[in-house]
């Protein structure tokens, strides 16, 4: 029997909170590997354990969130812990979610970011850091490869990731205008009407020419809200919206220090999404850390708060599939494109060779991007013990 759109859309009863704090806390205590990893931990709970959503909701579920910008597994577990407990129960579970991954990455920043940090922290550093400009390719090769097969514009598909790769690679706190105006072009290009919603998409032009060019808190807001709200295309898209604004233009970090923040936030569980909050540490100690990722992750609670309900309608509407299919090819180059800056960040001839060392272990051995971030931390941790420059 088919689900209705009441029955599909609207958040059923009986589960409590302290089953959501639970659950969803265990997964984000567990959550490696990035958001595959979360969706397949969320489905085993929702649907094969707890039997609380079935197959097909659960699959709207994750259509509706890979349509909307920001985090998609974040609002996958805001979305799940909505429909079996309600509005709360999206607080609490979306919280549980967030925080232990939030918690552990800022314990790593203050040690990574310390003014003298132990030679092994520094070592090991170096050594991820060395492998995220392939870790960068990884992600967006994975990506394309269904996007294209899903796109009826080939040479429009084409177009917008070639742009999304040049401004990641050249104009990189920028590249928001980029990610919106291929969206935006695709729906001129399908006729879009008047009636739909191009203006939900291009009011934030208004806020970057304010906010972008004062520095402070406001900065790291902005840095922290194109994350959360106008980043697409998957959790490594924020490392081009990130990297040129905390790096060059408000030097709030190395591009050492940057790397790590980047293999960090691949390190720990939880959502991709909370390297900002290394980004905040940087800018602003604890107190910035915690600021970032409250501005990153609020859109994640207002989407499914404020529109949840509706989720089921927008699957079905053409405005933001659009939007989406300029936006999304546009994001998957960017996240190719941010191999560039991250690979010339890069100092020393050994984390060259550890780059190319990580490239075969993604691409050729196949192995995953948690074992060989592992891996290079490891291997610069000796190089640097045995005499290899530090960056």
């Amino acid at each position: 029997m088919g689900v209705t759109e009441s029955e599909s859309s609207a958040p059923c009863a009986g589960v409590g909170l302290w089953d959501v704090l639970v659950q969803w806390g265990r997964i984000g205590c567990t959550g490696f590997g990035g958001p595959p990893s979360h969706i397949a931990l969320l489905r085993q709970l929702c649907v094969d354990r707890k039997r609380w959503l079935t197959p097909r909701d659960f699959e709207d579920a994750v259509a509706a969130c890979n349509l909307l910008p920001g985090p998609a597994s974040t609002q996958l577990s805001i979305f799940c812990a909505w429909q079996v407990a309600g509005p709360a129960g999206a607080i609490v579970g979306g919280a549980a979610f967030i925080v232990p991954g939030l918690v552990f990455i800022l314990g790593l920043a203050a040690v990574f970011l310390a003014a003298s940090p132990p030679a092994w922290v520094l070592g090991a550093g170096a050594g991820a850091g060395a492998a995220v400009a392939a870790v960068a390719v990884h992600a967006g090769v994975g990506l394309a490869r269904p996007s294209w097969k899903r796109t009826h514009a080939r040479s429009r598909w084409v177009t917008y990731a070639l742009l999304g790769a040049l401004a990641a690679a050249t104009v990189g706190p920028w590249l928001v205008l980029v990610l919106l105006g291929c969206g935006v072009i695709e729906l001129a290009c399908r006729r879009v009407g008047p009636g739909n919603p191009l203006g939900s998409h291009a009011w934030p032009l208004l806020a970057i020419t304010v906010v972008s060019s004062t520095g402070g808190v406001l900065a790291l807001v902005w840095v922290a809200f194109k994350v959360g709200a106008l980043s697409y295309g998957g959790g490594f898209v924020i490392v081009p919206l990130m990297q040129a604004d905390a790096v060059h233009h408000y030097h709030w970090m190395t591009n050492a220090q940057f790397l790590n923040a980047v293999a960090l936030g691949q390190l720990t569980p939880g959502p991709v999404t909370q390297t900002v909050a290394v980004v905040g540490y940087a800018a602003a100690g604890i107190a910035g850390g915690l600021l970032a990722a409250l501005v990153a992750f609020t859109p994640s609670f207002v989407f499914v708060l404020m529109g949840g309900r509706h989720f089921d309608r927008l699957r079905h509407d053409t405005g933001p599939r659009s939007f989406l299919d300029g936006a999304g090819p546009a994001a998957i180059g960017a996240i190719i494109g941010a191999a560039i800056p991250l690979a010339f960040g890069l100092r020393e001839t050994w984390q060259f060779v550890l780059l190319a060392g990580a490239a075969v272990a993604l691409f050729v051995l196949r192995r995953g991007v948690l074992f060989t971030l592992l891996l290079a931390g490891i291997v610069g941790l000796i190089a640097t013990q045995l005499g290899a420059p530090l960056p």
